[in-house]
């Protein structure tokens, strides 16, 4: 059977940047099932699903339901739900999580603050506190939004959590149907497309230690689609996988072509070309979609590092 998933794959699709854009990720938990709008399409109060997305808009602020892998219990009223939030830039990277028996204190939350990456409303509002546990990997099991992510995704889920690996959840949406199983990685907001337990398991243990796996990333939630081509190819020229090293500081240019100016903490620059082409030939881009598309892809043309009386220039 032909899914958007296999035709991606045999065209051999780059999924380096097209992670999803977020400098911070709120999660709520949410058991029982999803629709393919879950925030407002799941046993979440559909009212409070909306007042959460209009709380989120423009503050850089993305919200998902979660949940945890294997049959799902059709609970309409969990006692306790875990909550995380999660920012993503370099320098300022954390994760804390808390337990709320009431979700609607979300809304008392200053998204804008949580955006800025000022985590002190999420652990006033809800008695948050940092994550002492293992990275959290959050695999995209939602069916109604595309099969496929139920059909590589759940299974994906369970083997990881049956065979011991903390921080598992199923989430709502990660974007790129096609890339299934699609993971994100917090606390650092890696994505990774076309997952496989045995190296989603080398990335879980390179987050716990502060490294970035390349193969198979999409990019950082941090940056923009241009960004994450610019950082990814950065880290591939030069070897460095330090999870903080990195930095977007300057984006130039507009479709289809940009300057990407990547900082390393010590002081290095590089300047990145990033090109954006069109992914050939047409193919669909979700196995609900009625017509072919070619969605684009950003490739990074030219890595120049900088002289360091230039970078301190610009």
């Amino acid at each position: 059977m032909s899914t958007c998933t296999s035709v991606s794959r045999d065209f051999d699709e780059p999924v380096s940047a097209t992670a999803a854009t977020a400098r911070t990720w709120l999660l709520l938990e949410q058991p029982g099932p999803w629709g393919a709008k879950a925030l407002t399409s799941s046993h979440l109060d559909p009212a409070l699903g909306r007042a959460l997305e209009t709380a989120a808009k423009d503050t850089g602020v993305r919200i998902v339901l979660i949940r945890r892998p294997g049959r799902h219990a059709d609970r309409r009223m969990p006692a306790s739900r875990r909550v995380y939030a999660a920012h993503t830039v370099p320098g300022n990277v954390w994760l804390h999580g808390a337990t709320t028996s009431d979700p609607e204190k979300l809304l008392d939350l200053d998204f804008a603050a949580l955006g800025r990456g000022d985590h002190h409303t999420f652990d006033a509002v809800l008695g948050g506190s940092p994550h002492d546990g293992d990275p959290l990997a959050l695999v995209c099991t939602n069916g109604k939004r595309d099969r496929c992510c139920a059909l590589l995704g759940r299974p994906l889920a369970a083997e990881l959590a049956t065979s011991g690996v903390e921080g598992v959840w199923e989430v709502t949406h990660l974007g790129g149907h096609r890339f299934s199983p699609t993971v994100l990685v917090l606390p650092y907001g890696y994505a990774y497309g076309r997952a496989e337990a045995h190296t989603l398991k080398q990335v879980l243990h390179g987050a716990g230690e502060g490294r970035i796996v390349v193969e198979g990333c999409r990019g950082s939630s941090a940056w923009e689609r241009p960004g994450q081509a610019a950082e990814l190819a950065v880290r591939t020229a030069t070897g460095e996988y330090a999870a903080e090293a990195l930095s977007v500081v300057r984006t130039s240019g507009a479709a289809p072509r940009w300057e990407v100016t990547v900082a390393h903490a010590d002081g290095r620059r590089w300047q990145v070309e990033v090109a954006q082409g069109a992914a050939l030939p047409p193919r669909p881009e979700s196995c609900g979609a009625s017509v072919l598309g070619s969605p684009a892809r950003m490739d990074a043309v030219a890595v120049r590092e900088m002289r360091m009386t230039t970078a301190l220039a610009s």
